[in-house]
């Protein structure tokens, strides 16, 4: 008896977690290619460039809120392009690079992802800025193209 329960455990784990497989497969697909790792570093490429005509392709336009690290909050992509432009007038060069501790998450409709950006910067005053900071993006599919409609950057509390 003992062994024919363990049986019949061990076929509705195996049917439960089978189950579970096909939703994640039915998830990623239902993604459609979604963003990966090379993608984060492309819009992280684009921003490197300091022109921010460069990562627009990448996000939504609407009311859309971006948590930048200054000025603290845009309402919108229009407004972020505009604002931003203020901050990146004081860099000479950057380079951002998308760390290995990189998260995607697909959920339904939207995708969600997580990682630390390393910067390299040079200031138009000389000065060298180089650390890290914390990424969190949401992107939304329109038109067949994932768009960041969330983005939220932070550096650590000195």
């Amino acid at each position: 008896m003992r062994r024919r329960n363990a049986r019949v455990v061990a076929v509705i784990v195996l049917v439960l977690a089978s189950l579970g497989w096909a939703e994640g497969k039915k998830a990623a697909k239902a993604s459609g290619g979604a963003p990966d790792k090379a993608h984060l570093q492309k819009i992280w490429d684009a921003w490197s460039t300091l022109d921010p005509a460069n990562p627009a392709p990448f996000y939504a336009s609407g009311p859309h809120v971006f948590f930048d690290i200054a000025p603290l909050k845009y309402s919108s992509w229009e407004e972020y392009q505009k604002g931003v432009v203020n901050v990146l007038a004081d860099f000479k060069t950057a380079k951002l690079t998308v760390n290995d501790d990189a998260e995607i998450h697909p959920a339904g409709p939207i995708v969600w992802a997580t990682a630390t950006v390393k910067e390299d910067a040079v200031m138009k005053s000389g000065k060298r800025e180089m650390g890290n900071f914390r990424w969190t993006v949401v992107f939304q599919k329109e038109n067949g193209k994932w768009l960041i409609v969330h983005e939220h950057i932070s550096v650590p509390a000195q």
